[in-house]
């Protein structure tokens, strides 16, 4: 296909899962409607934000892999014939759990899955006592819309990440999504997150000459504790291959963003700024080690 007409679904999402299930189905279904063949949701869609708080019996929340809540999905991808991106607190064992980013095909059918790498553990994103970091490496999923590059939220200010999918092929690349505000936070410090969330991965789009799709959930979420919450900041959004901003959604509401991307794009731009090839590969080792300390 020349383009690929994709939907990013930024949603808010509260503590009835069933209701949170319901209404991405039917987002899906509206997005399906409108000509969408691939069509993403943002990061954990089916609850609320629970890492806000460590508390073990949240993990009831995780399930397993294919599970009751996947299958819903996959059959939605099948009834619309759509490529799906979906993203779940996969249950792998007792006690061991990921934040695993599932790719159904059109069919329905599984086309792969990526284990989020990268686990924060910052206040109010408390990730690494629910999620096992991933071990499915950076490999980009063959789709029947082309090679998914699916990265998960932290990931996305790791340019290694971005650039490990890109050197597996990928056509495109996929961030679901979870982040906000403290809401006490200053007003010019709240704008600085967000540009630098922007402004990253639009680094990304441009250094590995990939259209990128980020897509974020809004609204605020309360924490458990009853002390604080998240302000999610929305701004869902799609880049083409130079970092340009193809669509972006608001801050403050729910928004179906429909976006046309140019299959010849990447190939067009990389013959213009052939970062791939001029990279001195034989100079980077040291990219392996923590850091370089001083002799």
């Amino acid at each position: 296909m020349s383009t690929l007409r994709s939907a990013l679904l930024q949603r808010a999402y509260g503590s009835d899962t069933e209701a949170n299930i319901t209404g991405n189905l039917a987002a899906i279904r509206q997005a399906a409607g409108q000509g969408a063949a691939l069509v993403v949701l943002s990061e954990l869609h089916d609850t609320p934000y629970f890492c806000q708080i460590e508390d073990p019996a949240l993990c009831r929340l995780a399930q397993p892999l294919p599970g009751p809540a996947s299958e819903r999905y996959a059959s939605a991808a099948r009834e619309a014939g759509i490529v799906l991106v979906c993203s779940f607190f996969e249950r792998r064992a007792a006690g061991l759990y990921h934040n695993t980013a599932v790719v159904f095909e059109k069919d329905g059918s599984l086309a792969g899955r990526y284990r989020k790498m990268h686990i924060p553990d910052d206040p109010a994103y408390y990730e690494k006592f629910y999620f096992t970091p991933g071990d499915l490496g950076f490999h980009a999923i063959p789709t029947s819309v082309g090679r998914l590059g699916i990265l998960v939220c932290w990931d996305q200010w790791y340019p290694e990440a971005a650039r490990l999918m890109a050197l597996d092929g990928a056509d495109l690349l996929i961030y679901p999504t979870a982040i906000g505000w403290e809401p006490s936070d200053e007003l010019s410090e709240k704008q600085r997150q967000l540009d630098a969330w922007v402004t990253v991965q639009r680094g990304h789009a441009i250094a590995n000459g990939l259209p990128v799709l980020s897509v974020n959930r809004v609204g605020f979420e309360p924490s458990p504790s009853g002390r604080g919450g998240i302000q999610f900041w929305g701004n869902s959004f799609a880049t083409g291959p130079q970092g340009e901003c193809l669509c972006q959604a608001p801050d403050d509401k729910e928004s179906t963003l429909l976006v046309e991307l140019d299959a010849h794009r990447t190939e067009n731009v990389r013959r213009i700024w052939p970062f791939l090839r001029d990279r001195r590969i034989d100079a980077y080792s040291d990219l392996t080690r923590r850091y370089r300390d001083p002799a």
